[in-house]
């Protein structure tokens, strides 16, 4: 069998969730995220993307193998 590579992001938060809308502070918390600097891995997928995308303004995203 031929091993699949999964693409992760790695996502970090930067800014404070306080204050933000509740659709970007429920797609922080979606990916895992709940304090400043706190750093998960996603697996690449077109749902995490589109949560990254919606709080990208206080995101750090990263692209890993």
């Amino acid at each position: 069998m031929n091993a699949v590579q999964r693409k992760e992001l790695k996502v970090t938060l930067v800014k404070s969730l306080h204050g933000q809308l509740a659709n970007i502070a429920a797609s922080a918390r979606g990916l895992g995220l709940r304090r400043i600097r706190q750093t998960v891995s996603v697996i690449d997928t077109p749902e995490n993307r589109g949560m990254v995308k919606t709080a990208a303004h206080i995101l750090k995203v990263e692209q890993t193998s």
